[in-house]
């Protein structure tokens, strides 16, 4: 089992926290809860949030933006979770309307076919009102907005 370090001072705290951000964009509550773990005093919390903020360690639109890119191209999901999973992080609405502008139209009604298509592929339900019941629940866990399941699914069920 790895030791922990009991104590930090200021500067190993600043250290610390720097390295954390850079190996992947961070929110403020992941640094608060970090130092919260390390515990540090609110008066060095401040310091170093206000440190990492200065030198651009510590970026909430940077943040959303990358946030929604991976979860969007690697997870799959929709923009309803991606806002769901952000408001729990904290961040703004203005970042939160930022980051969406990084999925464009095109690549969101693509994506929502693609897995739609594979999802449906991979369930062995007979009953076809059942099949397209679970490829619903299924693209509504995603994120995906009801109105634009429910159209894909009806079109998909078609074929």
């Amino acid at each position: 089992m790895k030791n922990k370090k009991l104590t930090y001072t200021l500067e190993e705290a600043k250290k610390r926290l720097e390295r954390y951000c850079i190996y992947q964009d961070r929110c403020h509550k992941e640094i608060e809860q970090k130092l919260y773990e390390m515990r540090m005093i609110p008066e060095a919390c401040e310091v170093i949030i206000l440190h990492l903020l200065e030198h651009d360690f510590l970026n909430e639109e940077r943040f959303s933006k990358s946030f929604t890119r991976g979860k969007f191209r690697i997870k799959s999901w929709g923009k309803q979770r991606i806002i769901r999973e952000l408001k729990k992080r904290d961040i703004s609405k203005y970042n939160i309307d930022l980051a969406l502008k990084e999925i464009s139209d095109d690549d969101y009604f693509e994506k929502l076919n693609e897995i739609a298509i594979k999802r449906l592929d991979g369930i062995t339900e007979s009953n076809s009102y059942k099949k397209n019941q679970k490829l619903v629940n299924f693209l509504l866990y995603k994120g995906f907005e009801s109105y634009l399941v429910y159209e894909k699914v009806k079109e998909i069920s078609k074929h």
